[in-house]
């Protein structure tokens, strides 16, 4: 594939709202996780940053979802302007991934309903719940009018809009793409994780042999992603693949965690001119040995490997989009973040986790994300 310009991009998550914030807290290894204002033993990766209500015309679509989204857009704004001028608005596509999409509201409203019978006066479903909602205020407020899709795959769900924009790019459909999507946090997701027994009571330790399970977290990240252009990163390669061995649990020898991965490798390259995995490394047994596992078997023990669940939580249909995002930040600051929860030994797993920040020079990072029912994206970046 011919590298894809990214051109501009944006995130919010426990960390922060802001590049400069989000920088800082991987520097430091500081995690955003806290404990949940829900009565579960757990802790969380909640956002504690403003939210600015929508205005008209876009106040029907008014959730905390949507306004992450909007979040996201202003925090790009000089960067679209640049993309509208170069091309029709009919030729920018948007697509967008999400697990919850607006569960949390509806929550919120159903337990209102619960204990009056009614709904709230301001509950809308179609333009406060359905996953066309979010896709109808990132349109409107990005002014792009090119075709546009939310791609719901569970823990992939952001990182496959890469994918999308990809064929639409080479398809010659589209010029450029907002792609990303975002999650918030929600009893549905929370309650049904406990319910797996894939909580973790305390902060998530990725390829830790002592890890307890996950961290759920909220958030998300948007990319624009142009046919050429000034670019802070390019998408040199994609891997997808299905195993399709299990409905929550992935493959144990992590053979689609592997066909990813070696799908992702730009034509030309080996394993070893990938200069550093970001895993997706979610602290759960099954997931840290089978994902460890394909990554030595296809790269060996030396690759520089991290998770950055423990500063973020599982950001979920956010979480390849975000993870996207911060190996960004990374390659641009030249360094690695630790970590954190990593073990003083992880032999165990025999990778080699980073569990300090370390100078690097990073040109090219691949970047993992695993999802239910056995569905696999790798996306392989390249530095400016």
């Amino acid at each position: 594939m011919r590298p894809i310009p990214i051109t501009g991009f944006a995130a919010i998550n426990a960390l922060g709202g802001a590049r400069a914030t989000l920088t800082a807290a991987l520097a430091e290894g500081r995690s955003g996780l806290t404990p949940p204002a829900l009565p579960i033993e757990t802790v969380v990766g909640a956002i504690d940053v403003p939210l600015a209500e929508l205005d008209e015309p876009h106040r029907a679509y008014d959730t905390r979802l949507a306004r992450l989204i909007a979040h996201l857009i202003r925090d790009v704004d000089t960067e679209l302007q640049r993309l509208r001028a170069r091309w029709s608005p009919d030729r920018i596509g948007v697509f967008l991934g999400t697990s919850t999409a607006g569960a949390a509201t509806t929550e919120v409203a159903f337990a209102e309903y619960r204990a009056t019978g009614k709904l709230p006066a301001d509950y809308d479903f179609e333009h406060q719940h359905t996953f066309g909602a979010m896709l109808e205020v990132v349109r409107a407020m990005s002014g792009a009018r090119g075709p546009g899709w939310v791609v719901s795959t569970a823990c992939t769900s952001s990182a496959k809009t890469v994918a999308t924009a990809k064929r639409m790019l080479e398809a010659g459909v589209i010029d450029a793409a907002l792609v990303g999507g975002v999650d918030t946090l929600c009893n549905m997701t929370l309650r049904g994780f406990g319910s797996l027994g894939a909580l973790s009571t305390t902060a998530c330790r990725p390829f830790n042999g002592s890890s307890q399970g996950i961290n759920i977290g909220e958030g998300g990240a948007l990319l624009l992603l142009e046919r050429d252009g000034d670019a802070v990163g390019f998408v040199d390669g994609i891997g997808e693949s299905s195993d399709a061995y299990h409905i929550s649990a992935p493959h144990p020898e992590g053979l689609g965690a592997r066909l990813a991965m070696e799908r992702a490798l730009p034509e030309g390259l080996a394993p070893k001119d990938i200069d550093h995995i970001n895993a997706h490394g979610t602290g759960t047994p099954h997931n840290d040995k089978a994902e460890s596992k394909a990554i030595r078997e296809l790269f060996g023990s030396d690759v520089p490997v991290i998770s950055t669940k423990g500063y973020t939580g599982h950001t979920l249909g956010g979480a390849g989009a975000t993870e996207l995002a911060l190996a960004l930040i990374m390659m641009s600051e030249g360094w690695i973040a630790p970590s954190l929860g990593a073990a003083s030994d992880s032999s165990e797993f025999g990778i080699n986790v980073v569990a300090e920040r370390t100078p690097a020079k990073l040109t090219r990072v691949m970047s993992n994300s695993f999802a239910f029912g056995g569905n696999n994206i790798a996306v392989t970046l390249r530095s400016a």
